[in-house]
């Protein structure tokens, strides 16, 4: 069954280019390396009325936005397999000194996730 991993987080708005350049380059590597699907969504309407926004989940700040991503596998199997090949691969080394974080890492949520339906 295939297999998510899903992440929240927090993005000054001043570093969304800097931030989709990194998502571009290292969604390709996902993808080389197994990733069926890599998805990197900005907020846009976030002050809904019902259920628990993400604006009051991840609380941005003025001048910060929320991006809402996730990457979708075969299975965890190959997930795993997959990641380790990510975090190994020397691309993701450069991408990763090229120059600051674009976001705090301390305010990003995560986690794999089985698919309940796939339709």
């Amino acid at each position: 069954m295939r297999y998510v991993d899903g992440f929240v987080l927090v993005v000054p708005e001043k570093n969304l280019k800097v931030y989709r350049s990194i998502a571009q380059k290292a969604g390709k590597i996902f993808k080389e390396h197994g990733a069926l699907e890599y998805v990197e969504a900005v907020g846009d309407d976030l002050d809904l009325k019902f259920g628990v926004p993400f604006t009051k989940l991840m609380k941005p700040k003025p001048g910060e936005t929320v991006i809402f991503s996730f990457i979708v596998y075969k299975s965890r199997a190959q997930r795993d397999k997959a990641n380790a090949k990510v975090m190994s691969d020397p691309r993701m080394t450069r991408i990763m000194q090229q120059g600051p974080c674009p976001f705090d890492v301390k305010r990003m949520s995560c986690g794999g996730f089985k698919l309940l339906v796939d339709l």
